[in-house]
């Protein structure tokens, strides 16, 4: 990549250049967890068992979305020596002390509290959830290291080093199944204990690629204003209002389960959303990584909206992918051989996955308005969106709740409502807010 490529202003070559790379590594990323339902779902109670260490492992990530500013915060602030020592201690601290909320709530009362009396999971199941939020610290951990070599990759527009990490990751991932399967090493701790190995090759990867940056980030004049802030404190300020936001937008599974778990045939219906959402996910965090580029690629001049316009045409082609999940064979096998799921509810999956083909266009926009906030440093908006985002998703199950919608649409049509609400709150808190940098 050339200076220009790596520095230069907006066009759609150089968005395509960085965006790719990104929407590559959130995509592998998330296609980490339904490959690895391959392991936990031959388990003792086939599908049953994904569903509880899907909801051991949402309980997880709603923690770690605590820390889900950190990379936007980086990609702000750690842009000079300072702010990157600065920005090292603050995801140290929130780390440490997220691992240890993390830990706590696996352990009893807060257990059973959680997964018996509140998610409603049968006694079989509760424990499969309990040992996946435990023995998951280790991966959450993992998660919070990484984020200080891709908030460097990041800001050099090294999109691609970042996704390199991230395919090695994914082919461990993906030809751990195999082996497992066959050596009956099936359930939900050799799942998490693929992923967990697969997310540390991950994360040593990243260091090794971002070493070559941070050198020259530690011989790099200081170009930071004498009156700008990077301190630890005023990043972490600045990262308060997104991560209170993302732990309201990771609550988005949890209550969804909550509500599909109650439905007819809940444990069943459950799984069915799982298996879905898990193949709806990679693409639309895929689709989401457009903050990095709004961030990238500011508004040259006032009307500028041609950024808003690639993210339109982005989600249209990414909307294609969920598509091809729909198709007989396509569905047959995956949903059915690859999933455990049910020969009878494949036909539901197929409509599902038909419907989430929209979704992406949603989330390159919502992606966009986020990033866009966040380089205004207005992140008061962001957190306007996702209290939206959490309020229409309540508000949304309960009406399907009470029309007696069936429990595999339900969360599909409560995210689309969401994702929605998001950007319409986001558009008019930035009005309100006043739409320029803090």
């Amino acid at each position: 990549m050339t200076d220009e490529d790596r520095y230069g202003g907006y066009t759609p070559a150089r968005a395509t250049r960085f965006y790719i790379p990104l929407f590559l590594q959130a995509f592998a990323q998330s296609l980490t967890y339904p490959l690895v339902a391959a392991i936990v779902s031959h388990g003792r109670y086939g599908d049953e068992t994904y569903a509880a260490y899907a909801l051991g492992q949402n309980v997880m990530f709603m923690i770690g979305a605590l820390g889900g500013g950190l990379v936007m915060t980086g990609m702000v602030f750690a842009r000079t020596l300072a702010g990157y020592r600065s920005f090292i201690r603050m995801n140290t601290w929130m780390m440490c002390v997220l691992l240890g909320i993390q830990m706590l709530l696996s352990l009893p009362p807060f257990d059973t509290f959680l997964f018996k009396s509140f998610l409603n999971l049968p006694d079989h199941l509760v424990p499969i959830a309990r040992r996946t939020l435990f023995w998951g610290f280790l991966m959450q951990g993992f998660f919070f290291l990484r984020n200080v070599p891709l908030v460097v990759l990041f800001n050099n527009r090294a999109s691609a080093e970042a996704t390199l990490a991230t395919v090695v990751r994914i082919g461990i991932t993906l030809l751990a199944p195999v082996p497992f399967v066959h050596y009956g090493l099936t359930g939900d701790m050799w799942g998490l204990a693929a992923t967990t190995a697969a997310c540390g090759v991950e994360l040593v990867l990243s260091h090794v690629f971002a070493r070559k940056f941070v050198r020259k980030l530690e011989t790099a004049a200081d170009f930071s204003t004498p009156e700008e802030d990077t301190s630890a404190f005023r990043q972490f300020r600045f990262t308060i209002p997104l991560s209170l936001g993302g732990f309201l937008l990771a609550s988005s599974p949890f209550l969804i389960a909550t509500f599909v778990n109650r439905t007819a045939d809940g444990v069943q219906m459950l799984a069915l959303h799982y298996a879905t959402i898990g193949l709806a996910n990679p693409v639309s965090y895929g689709a989401f990584r457009m903050q990095a580029v709004a961030i990238q690629f500011p508004p040259e001049y006032d009307g500028d909206r041609r950024v808003v316009r690639y993210a339109v045409c982005a989600g249209l082609l990414l909307g294609l992918i969920p598509l091809v999940a729909a198709l007989p064979g396509v569905s047959d096998w995956y949903f059915h051989t690859v999933q455990n799921i049910p020969a009878q509810n494949v036909r539901f999956a197929q409509i599902v996955m038909c419907c989430y083909a929209a979704w992406p266009v949603f989330q390159c926009v919502r992606g966009h308005a986020e990033g866009h906030a966040a380089w205004l440093k207005q992140t008061s908006a962001i957190l306007v969106g996702q209290i939206a985002h959490a309020s229409t998703i309540v508000l949304a199950l309960t009406l399907a709740w009470h029309l007696g919608m069936p429990g595999w649409t339900m969360g599909c049509a409560a995210l689309f409502c969401a994702t929605l609400a998001t950007i319409a709150a986001i558009k008019t808190a930035l009005r309100f807010f006043g739409a320029r940098r803090a």
